[in-house]
């Protein structure tokens, strides 16, 4: 009685998985802090002056670089120009090699 069986074939056709679709995950959204709230909560919080409650943060706290230092306006690349950049940048270095190992 507890003889494991093999399905047949057309057991399994008549199952058709293939019309289901599995629920999609369910994930709750947190709100993105920026870089302004961050910085706010670094000097507010004294838990981030110290790392393990032994590492001193406070001399990194204050060399770090504010937001507007980081901002970088966006800058479209050209593949043709950027190729011939690069490509030339790599002949020149190839060329002082060339030179260096003559003399």
């Amino acid at each position: 009685a507890d003889i494991p069986v093999i399905p047949d074939l057309e057991e399994i056709q008549e199952e058709d998985l293939a019309m289901q679709v599995a629920a999609p995950p369910s994930v709750q959204v947190n709100r993105v802090l920026t870089y302004h709230d961050l910085d706010k909560d670094l000097m507010k919080y004294a838990a981030f002056q110290t790392l393990d409650g032994e590492v001193d943060l406070k001399l990194l706290t204050k060399v770090l670089a504010p937001e507007h230092e980081l901002q970088e306006d966006d800058v479209g690349w050209d593949w043709d120009h950027l190729f011939t950049e690069v490509s030339s940048e790599l002949v020149t270095e190839w060329d002082l090699g060339q030179s260096e190992r003559e003399d």
